[in-house]
């Protein structure tokens, strides 16, 4: 058997590399942000030597961020700038941006328009109607599946063995209003998927309701969502049902530009 080549060796050698690097990033998620070296080791099942080795590069880069006090490790800044450069040029972002602006207008409210990562659900575009607009990089924000608008619209249309395990890695508790069994969160993604809208009604933050829906994808899966919110003297009861049409119609325009033809997967 002929050896390979030097230059494809060192292919193979360099994807290697970035492959165990990728390794070592996925094992820190919204449940594990900080990690020891043991843990990362353990997680990924490379000898501490390589792992410490990899650390190191990251941390040249700004991936990887070292707790000078306790020794463990996060997630950088560099990833976080990535991420929203990546979220600016995102389709969603572009295509949805004129509808966000209208529905402000319209609805005198904060408006969050959010894609689904696989845990919650990040806000990549917030404009406030009575503030100036701010940068991007400001306005990126996590919002659970279980106690925001954006992340109920999303979480009704996930499977239900995700949205267990979801569930299963803590359903924190924001104010005495957040939903924390998996049972009730059930039932109130239930509830969205028959009226076709969500509430957050101070379950994320006291003083804050908001009225939410579901944005498809051209295959017609639910990927994002977008909400209007306020305070509970202006964000009434009778002011959500009154949003809710506009918020699902506003949802319904962006899908459409993406090029949901009104076919819902399986």
């Amino acid at each position: 058997m002929a050896l390979p080549a030097p230059a494809e060796k060192d292919d193979k050698n360099r994807i290697q590399s970035y492959q165990r690097m990728m390794d070592v990033l996925q094992c820190f998620t919204s449940v594990s942000r900080h990690l020891t070296l043991a843990q990362i080791a353990a997680g990924t099942g490379l000898p501490r030597p390589t792992v410490h080795r990899i650390l190191g590069a990251l941390k040249e880069i700004g991936f990887i961020e070292q707790d000078v006090r306790g020794g463990g490790y996060m997630l950088g800044i560099g990833l976080y700038e990535l991420g929203s450069l990546s979220l600016a040029n995102m389709d969603l972002h572009r295509e949805a941006q004129p509808f966000v602006d209208q529905l402000a207008r319209h609805s005198s409210a904060s408006v969050h328009l959010g894609v689904f990562n696989g845990q919650s659900v990040v806000v990549i575009e917030r404009e406030d109607f009575e503030e100036p607009r701010k940068s991007l990089a400001s306005r990126v924000e996590i919002a659970p599946i279980h106690c925001t608008g954006v992340g109920k619209a999303v979480g009704a249309y996930l499977p239900k063995d995700l949205v267990a395990r979801i569930a299963a890695g803590g359903l924190r508790p924001y104010t005495s209003h957040t939903i924390t069994s998996l049972a009730a969160l059930e039932r109130d993604l239930a509830k969205v998927r028959k009226r076709g809208y969500a509430l957050d009604n101070e379950e994320l933050q006291l003083f804050v309701r908001c009225v939410a829906a579901p944005i498809r994808n051209a295959a017609g899966r639910v990927f994002a969502a977008i909400s209007v919110s306020g305070p509970p003297e202006r964000m009434t009861a009778e002011r959500q049902l009154q949003l809710a049409s506009v918020v699902i119609d506003t949802a319904g325009a962006i899908s459409r530009h993406l090029g949901f033809d009104g076919t819902v997967a399986g």
